[in-house]
């Protein structure tokens, strides 16, 4: 997005997708593209039948105010 690169680093343990860190650079905050990301990558996760583990803050405070997305997580 306009030139700046945000990701999700994971790490695949055994077919559950580690979500380590969310990364987006401080000129696209408050953008909800963390948000976004995020949702992409729980769409693919449900899609493959996979589950998830949150290691990064952003993923656990948004599975605090997301609660329904906690079905995808272990």
């Amino acid at each position: 997005m306009d030139g700046y690169i945000a990701y999700i680093t994971y790490d695949d343990q055994n077919g559950n997708l580690h979500l380590t860190q969310t990364i987006v650079p401080e000129a696209l905050a408050g953008k909800f593209l963390a948000e976004t990301l995020l949702e992409d990558a729980l769409k693919q996760i449900k899609k493959e039948n996979k589950k998830a583990v949150a290691k990064c803050s952003y993923i656990t405070k948004y599975l605090e105010k997301n609660p329904q997305a906690s079905d995808l997580f272990i």
